[in-house]
């Protein structure tokens, strides 16, 4: 008989939202799972950590049953700080999610949700992130969860390369109309932004962050190599993300500045 997997949960939206919810609920039925994530809201956090103020773990409950870990950090917090002092053997996986909206394009670089599973390959640890294209809180998650179990299932089966994650976005339609999985590559989607000027109780002046998310013009073609138009088109997308910053191909053109 094998193992029984141990996967580590965390997300960016907080360890009340519907979404991680789901995705327990889901993965619980094929491994055992351990709950590590933010006590608040924490998108577009990226991959910050806190180091100026102390971080508190709390047992949260769900149903009056304990739940998982409620911390006061932010998604890397959460990921960094359970598999140092929470779990007591290293977790096969780490599942970041399932979080409202998408995570395609230029949200893969804000996103707190691609950002805890980043913490985990950063750990040696395989995995993934999982988007639903809906920031709507009553949205079906049951689709997500069905996906969510099985591509962990399907992970014995995949040895990712070194600095590899993959991320995955669902779209938001019902189950019978989806029409399948596609291995995608990012676009080149960035956000229109645009500030709204308000002012509180006071009339003291603040901006309140209102940018468009839209697909780039050319990227309409309908090519389904890349995730927002396979997304939009109604596949599941998975998209494999390395992390290695360095531009390998500029570095020869500036090897005149060792010489300055």
């Amino acid at each position: 008989m094998s193992k029984k997997l141990r996967i580590l949960v965390s997300n960016d939206d907080g360890i009340d939202s519907p979404g991680i919810f789901a995705l327990v609920k889901s993965l619980k039925q094929i491994a055992d799972v351990i709950v590590a994530a933010p006590d608040r809201q924490q998108s577009a956090v990226g991959h910050s950590l806190t180091i100026s103020d102390p971080l508190r773990v709390t047992p949260f409950h769900r149903e009056g049953v304990m739940f998982g870990y409620s911390i006061n950090g932010t998604p890397s917090d959460c990921v960094k700080l359970a598999i140092a002092e929470l779990v007591e053997i290293q977790p096969d996986l780490v599942v970041s999610g399932i979080n409202h909206g998408q995570n395609t394009a230029i949200n893969i670089l804000y996103s707190g949700t691609v950002s805890a599973a980043t913490e985990g390959m950063l750990s040696g640890i395989p995995s993934i992130a999982l988007s639903l294209a809906s920031h709507s809180y009553e949205a079906d998650m049951t689709f997500a969860g069905k996906v969510a179990q099985k591509l962990v299932l399907q992970m014995s089966n995949i040895k990712l390369p070194e600095g590899t994650l993959l991320n995955v976005n669902i779209p938001a339609i019902e189950e019978k109309l989806v029409k399948g999985y596609k291995v995608v590559r990012h676009n080149s989607t960035v956000w229109r932004d645009a500030y709204e000027k308000r002012k509180d109780p006071f009339g003291r002046e603040y901006f309140w962050f209102s940018g468009e998310y839209a697909v780039n013009s050319e990227n309409q073609d309908n090519n389904l190599e890349l995730d927002d138009v396979a997304l939009e088109n109604g596949y599941v997308t998975i998209n494999p993300i390395h992390y290695d910053i360095t531009n390998l191909k500029f570095i020869n053109e500036i090897q005149f500045l060792e010489k300055i």
